[in-house]
């Protein structure tokens, strides 16, 4: 069959599958299944919970339609897999998602069928882990009788400047043939362009390294600043003064949470461990970053010990909860961290974000966030994320939150240096 009449089936609708889904939809007849019934009601309606998609652009998708039955996409020929791939309490790889998926298109699957698979795995997952459920569900021969492809996924959420088809994208298959498929077909909907992998593994490990990248950085500008308060140093003047170096990398600090950064790393060291490889410079970074609550949670009671402000009881405002700005996204967001090793203290806390799911936010993590802050009820104000909201916010509305007596920190260096009592 031509390339240009396969139908694509999305396997999972959250921040990844229902941007991929919406862009193929403008071209060619897609079917997004998710096994989340209400997901699929509300993008039935023209509603997208995630704020991803604006109501207008799923309805340029003429040829898109949504499904949470399996049946009503076994008529696919190409499948894209797009659920998550999260860490278990052990910081350990979960593979279950990828597994049932792999599980639901094997049952279905076709000869001459393609699956994509996108979402972030361990260099080798997609052949040593996906294809042998695949072919044992669907008693077809890998390569013979159906094809695979690795295509990792680069949205950014909350990023309304670079959407996904101005991002460029990796691609791979399981044979020649069929990678120069694949690149053809995201070339229908990726105006940045492709660019073709060796091969799947090949694809995999670029993905991997990405994050783990930038998580390396980070925790060596957390380092850096953990030793510069120390020294009662500011930090951004620091990185300020150094960033005037051309190759001076523009890293920050602060928490490190989300989907990919605080997560990716893992399926890296998990990898090199199995193949008789420690990590340490990966796993020593991820435990830097992972701590950073309770360096700032220290931070902030040592400067309330030193106005003489009692700990215990005290009332705390966090302000944000997402784990980036301008964003919805509650996946692994580290502000809990926060929260979590204040109320070790015995602190009651209030959160205040207008950009989180108060709902999502409870079933979650147990936190309530508040609709709006009290006046002159906080013994400190901490600024976790960077919300233009937050941004807005003059020092005189802010310490109009606090007390008499209060501190002002600052982890994402909003206010100038001599408004905060202390900063990140």
């Amino acid at each position: 069959m031509n390339l240009k009449n396969k139908k694509i089936g999305i396997i999972g609708l959250g921040y990844v599958g229902l941007p991929l889904a919406v862009e193929f939809g403008k071209k060619r007849d897609v079917i997004g299944f998710d096994i989340n019934v209400s997901r699929v009601d509300e993008l039935k309606n023209g509603i997208d919970s995630t704020f991803e998609i604006l109501n207008d652009e799923l309805q340029e998708a003429v040829n898109l339609s949504f499904t949470s039955k399996l049946d009503n996409v076994k008529n696919c020929e190409i499948f894209i897999v797009t659920v998550p791939t999260p860490i278990d309490t052990k910081k350990q790889p979960d593979l279950l998602p990828l597994e049932k998926s792999s599980e639901s298109i094997g049952s279905i699957l076709k000869k001459g069928d393609i699956v994509i698979y996108e979402s972030t795995v361990y260099p080798g997952a997609t052949e040593e882990k996906c294809v042998p459920i695949l072919e044992k569900m669907s008693g077809l021969v890998f390569n013979k009788d159906f094809y695979c492809g690795y295509s990792p996924e680069r949205i950014n959420p909350g990023d309304k400047e670079r959407p996904l088809n101005s991002i460029k994208k990796i691609t791979s298959g399981s044979t020649p043939e069929i990678a120069i498929e694949i690149d053809e077909l995201y070339k229908e909907i990726i105006i940045a362009g492709t660019h073709l992998a060796s091969s799947i593994k090949v694809a995999e490990a670029a993905k991997v390294i990405e994050n783990t990248q930038r998580d390396v950085n980070i925790a060596l500008i957390n380092e850096f600043a953990s030793i510069f308060n120390k020294l009662d140093i500011d930090t951004e003047s620091v990185l300020k003064a150094a960033g005037t170096k051309w190759n001076f990398l523009p890293f920050k600090p602060g928490l490190v949470g989300g989907h990919c950064i605080g997560v990716d790393p893992y399926y890296l060291a998990h990898k090199a461990l199995e193949v008789g490889y420690n990590p340490e410079m990966i796993l020593l970074s991820r435990k830097l970053n992972d701590n950073m609550s309770v360096f700032i949670v220290n931070e902030v009671i040592t400067l309330m010990t030193n106005k003489h402000i009692q700990i215990a009881g005290s009332n705390i405002l966090v302000l944000g909860l997402t784990f980036k700005e301008n964003c919805h996204d509650l996946r692994n967001t580290r502000v809990v961290d926060l929260v979590e090793e204040f109320k070790k203290l015995k602190c009651d806390v209030d959160v205040y974000d207008p950009w989180a799911d108060k709902h999502e936010a409870v079933s979650k993590y147990n936190i309530d966030p508040i609709d709006q802050p009290q006046k002159n009820k906080y013994d400190a104000v901490v600024i976790a994320v960077a919300h233009k909201e937050f941004k807005k916010l003059s020092i005189d509305l802010l310490k109009s939150y606090c007390k008499d007596n209060s501190v002002i920190y600052d982890i994402k260096h909003i206010l100038d240096f001599n408004e905060a009592d202390g900063r990140l």
